[in-house]
């Protein structure tokens, strides 16, 4: 299975709260206090986001964090590499040394492409798109269907 690591979830949840208003500057504390994550991981993962440069940090009194550009530009790729690094599924997939196998291996190639096409679906998806409500992709024949209640009696 895949699966991406608790602080890049936690990422994530951080800059859709901070997308939401994206013209606001963010204390650490104010993101925990909202978000529910605690204060030391808000403030791990706020400075690798600054310095991957998906936030930008300003100090002083009425300083914090923001969106360093618009939620539109911010991609989840992006922000999956700030914190587990390269996309990869595969090492030969980052790595041109590859492994052991790498001389009599036939499918490299293929394992790079898989890659690519997982990248490039992740570089689609932007904060924007993450923020924006689900719209249910249940069957018709599932959909609850409302009647007005005043056209039974017709």
């Amino acid at each position: 299975m895949l699966r991406l690591s608790k602080l890049t979830d936690y990422a994530t949840v951080i800059l859709s709260f901070m997308a939401r208003d994206n013209t606001h500057v963010h204390a650490a504390m104010e993101i925990a206090a909202i978000t529910g994550i605690a204060l030391p991981t808000v403030s791990k993962i706020l400075k690798v986001l600054v310095n991957a440069k998906v936030l930008i940090s300003t100090r002083g009194a009425k300083g914090g964090y923001a969106l360093a550009r618009a939620p539109e530009k911010i991609t989840v790729a992006e922000v999956i590499s700030a914190l587990e690094g390269p996309i990869a599924l595969t090492e030969c997939s980052i790595s041109l040394q590859g492994c052991e196998q790498a001389a009599g291996c036939e499918i490299r190639g293929n394992w790079s492409l898989i890659n690519q096409t997982i990248h490039n679906a992740l570089e689609s998806v932007t904060l924007a798109d993450m923020i924006r409500p689900v719209r249910s992709q249940a069957p018709a024949w599932e959909k609850e269907i409302l009647i007005p209640v005043a056209s039974l009696y017709r």
